[in-house]
């Protein structure tokens, strides 16, 4: 898009016509992944600042949708997902299968752009995880985080996270 702007202009700072101009001259590449795994991850990388994965899932339940953290906020509030048409979205645990996808579709050498990703053993480590975790939380908690991130497995394929019913 031609018109000049710096890098921490949000897009709502633009008007209507400008901002569906941005978007049709953008390739929109959305990455998601599974919410569940989107705590874990913030929980071991020490944002939460309590003891138990079970206290942090709380902590992250009182603060709400609306004051929540980029970190584990719904990606549906981030990203919108309704009101942007995004040329692809590729899933966290496929990254080299659709990565290659994506970079041939943009006419690159998907071969050597590549870093070296073990999507099988990412799932399987994040699997284990995720059964850990969720066995730590209450039957209440497990309730509510499937209801925070209801719209997340609406709109995307986490057939088999453990927050879907």
């Amino acid at each position: 898009y031609r018109r000049q702007h710096t890098k921490e202009t949000r897009l709502s700072q633009f008007n209507q016509t400008d901002i569906k101009a941005m978007l049709g001259s953008y390739t929109k590449v959305l990455f998601v992944r599974d919410p569940f795994h989107r705590l874990i991850a913030t929980f071991l990388q020490g944002m939460g600042i309590n003891p138990s994965f079970s206290s942090f899932v709380q902590e992250v339940l009182d603060s709400g949708i609306h004051n929540s953290s980029m970190a584990w906020k719904p990606l549906v509030s981030l990203c919108r997902p309704c009101l942007i048409q995004y040329d692809y979205v590729v899933m966290f645990g496929f990254l080299r299968q659709e990565l290659g996808h994506l970079l041939r579709r943009a006419g690159l050498p998907a071969g050597s752009l590549l870093p070296e990703l073990t999507d099988t053993q990412v799932q399987w480590t994040y699997r284990w995880l995720s059964e850990q975790m969720f066995s730590e939380l209450s039957a209440q908690q497990k309730k509510q985080l499937s209801r925070f991130y209801r719209w997340d497995l609406a709109a995307f394929p986490f057939s088999s996270s453990f927050l879907s019913d």
